[in-house]
């Protein structure tokens, strides 16, 4: 296949899971700046990676699993390197509102800090369980069993549930 044909393809693919990579930047980056590089390092593993895609796999899977890996490899390095950082208002980077939903946001964005303290294989979990996949994909994904999802999952909210409460 011509190289125009491959980059067509690509972005197509691409974009058309865009909303799913975008989940696995929001677990793992709370500023635009990591955002932006997660976001690099994540489609130039799904460049590279993208000539053996096979399509017996199902694309959400397959990208799940680049992205959570390329994720969660970044955040390690960060956190080893981390250096003191003063963090920005993220107000003041939310010009408009798409939607009026601020309680529903307010929520989230509580969810996502609880879960900022959680390994990075839990957040990983949780997020896939919060996108509906089901239990044979999520150990698919994470290279677990399906009765250690199980077990993980209901352990997870059970502690999610009394960390929000809180």
């Amino acid at each position: 296949m011509p190289p125009e044909n491959v980059n067509k393809e690509f972005v197509a693919f691409v974009n058309s899971h865009r909303k799913l990579i975008y989940k696995v930047f929001r677990m793992y980056c709370r500023d635009h700046a990591q955002i932006g590089d997660v976001e690099q390092e994540v489609l130039a593993q799904l460049w590279m990676a993208f000539p053996k895609y096979n399509n017996a796999y199902q694309p959400s899977t397959w990208i799940y699993r680049i992205a959570l890996n390329t994720a969660i490899s970044y955040y390690r390095r960060e956190k080893k390197h981390h250096i003191n950082r003063v963090d920005i208002d993220q107000t003041v980077f939310q010009l408009t509102a798409e939607h009026d939903n601020s309680e529903l946001e307010e929520q989230i964005g509580r969810l996502y800090r609880v879960m900022d303290d959680f390994p990075e294989l839990d957040r990983a979990l949780l997020l896939l369980y919060l996108d509906d996949r089901s239990y044979e994909e999520i150990a698919q994904v994470l290279g677990i069993t399906v009765t250690n999802v199980a077990t993980k999952i209901s352990r997870l909210k059970q502690r999610l549930k009394r960390l929000m409460m809180e």
